[in-house]
């Protein structure tokens, strides 16, 4: 079967390797799915780099987001059957033509959900979900509280802006770059490069962060009100919050969200009541994502050179059948 692997630490399109590889025979509770597509996410990307060593090894298959079809199962599966159509989560690994994964972590994809939007179901719209309850939890009330998403004009940061406006609060989306401003009214965006640049009457109950580094620290130094949060749920800029801005708001909460570790400790049922609450976002629009281009396996590195582009405008797609 058609496989990527990373042998060794390093840039993503110099050490993520393509080979054929063997086919393995689920187990007893296990399940075979081929894999019809897969996601590129910066979560897929991070690790290959060395920056979560401590917490991965070596070798492993990347991509934690993608769609298939059960293909074969083990003994003792009793509630999947070939031919089923599942997201397999938990683990990375979706960057291969078949995978097998325990049954347990397989949901179903229901038949009105495309390919192409059950491949980005899970990482960015469950993230968002749990943003905003990490928000419910800190304040209670949300009604009326101001919000800045960084990277406002990512795919999660767009999702986030809706999210966050239908929850009753005030959105601000920070951009580092103006290509994204057509997306928001005048009123929901302010551009800053790495926090230097922000306007300093700027303030917010809450901010959350996809960038970290020097942003994120002005950010909490002179722009959250006393009493508010920033979760900071990735770090795009490649740098860590620094903790000098963190300890001097004493009076700011300063949280990291893992959707990974929720995933592994929250249960089935909740995290079917979320895929169930991030479909429904799909078909009203909520969680809607365009695609910029779907590239077949063997085409990885032109597909990591787009998603690497400054000037993409949408989801990288995998298709590891070709």
């Amino acid at each position: 079967m058609r496989s990527t692997l990373v042998r060794q630490f390093g840039d993503p399109e110099q050490v993520i390797e393509l080979l054929d590889a063997e086919r393995i025979a689920p187990a007893a509770g296990e399940v075979e799915i081929e894999v019809s597509l897969a996601a590129i996410n910066p979560s897929d990307l991070i690790p290959v780099t060395g920056a979560y060593r401590a917490r991965t090894e070596l070798p492993f298959v990347p991509g934690f987001e993608g769609v298939g079809v059960i293909s074969r199962v083990g003994k003792d599966v009793v509630d999947l059957k070939p031919g089923d159509r599942v997201m397999p989560i938990g683990a990375s690994g979706l960057w291969q033509q078949f995978l097998v994964r325990p049954a347990n972590w397989c949901f179903r994809v229901p038949d009105d959900i495309s390919d192409s939007q059950a491949a980005m179901s899970y990482v960015n719209p469950l993230t968002a979900l749990r943003l905003v309850e990490e928000l419910r939890m800190h304040f209670g009330s949300l009604e009326g509280r101001a919000v800045a998403v960084t990277a406002g004009g990512s795919a999660i940061g767009g999702m986030l802006m809706k999210l966050i406006e239908r929850e009753g609060m005030v959105p601000t989306a920070i951009l580092r770059s103006k290509k994204s401003l057509a997306r928001f009214d005048a009123r929901q965006w302010i551009s800053i490069t790495d926090g230097s640049d922000l306007p300093p009457a700027t303030t917010f109950d809450a901010v959350l962060d996809a960038v970290g580094g020097t942003l994120a620290g002005a950010l909490i130094r002179q722009s959250i009100h006393p009493g508010g949060i920033l979760i900071q749920y990735g770090a795009l800029s490649g740098v860590p919050v620094p903790q000098e801005a963190i300890a001097a708001r004493a009076d700011v909460r300063f949280a990291f969200l893992w959707l990974r570790t929720w995933i592994h400790s929250a249960g089935r049922a909740a995290i079917e009541a979320a895929f169930a609450r991030s479909f429904a976002g799909l078909r009203d629009g909520l969680f809607a994502s365009p695609v910029a281009a779907t590239y077949p396996i063997s085409r990885l590195a032109d597909a990591l050179a787009h998603q690497a582009d400054p000037r993409r405008d949408g989801k990288i797609l995998i298709s590891p059948r070709c």
